[in-house]
């Protein structure tokens, strides 16, 4: 895939409103676990309080259409989202490449139950180094938390 015009840029609160868009349609095509007042009660907390503990960035297509975007804090990889519309095209692998490249990420946490981003992160590299019963907020969505290989 050509990246040339593909761009990945930091995104301010401007762009808040496009990319929790992106996050719910990805949710809701990969969170099959979650239920409908899990997604409005998440999307909400991200709008309001995750999307400023995390420096954000977007991805834009070749047809400059914002198609996914990450959150980083120090190390980690706190939010990858693609919109459903754009999955398998590479954008993923973009982003992750570059918090790897750029911002010397390692580490990842997983829903147990979203098996296409297991398998996502173990395709690039990291490996499960620990499960949590409960996420962040206490709620019983298994965790599983990733390392990237490092290298003998």
């Amino acid at each position: 895939m050509p990246t040339t015009s593909i761009q990945i840029s930091p995104a301010g609160k401007s762009d808040h409103t496009v990319l929790i868009d992106i996050w719910e349609a990805s949710v809701r095509a990969t969170h099959h676990f979650l239920q409908d007042a899990d997604i409005v009660y998440f999307r909400q907390r991200i709008l309001e309080e995750y999307f400023d503990l995390v420096d954000l960035y977007l991805l834009k297509n070749e047809a400059k259409v914002v198609t996914g975007f990450l959150g980083l804090s120090p190390g980690k990889i706190e939010m990858l989202f693609i919109h459903p519309d754009h999955f398998r095209k590479g954008y993923g692998s973009l982003l992750t490449d570059f918090a790897i490249t750029n911002h010397q990420v390692a580490q990842v946490d997983v829903n147990e139950d979203n098996p296409q981003a297991l398998h996502f992160y173990l395709q690039k590299g990291f490996r499960v180094v620990n499960r949590l019963e409960k996420d962040a907020e206490g709620k019983d969505f298994p965790i599983l938390q990733m390392e990237l290989k490092k290298d003998n």
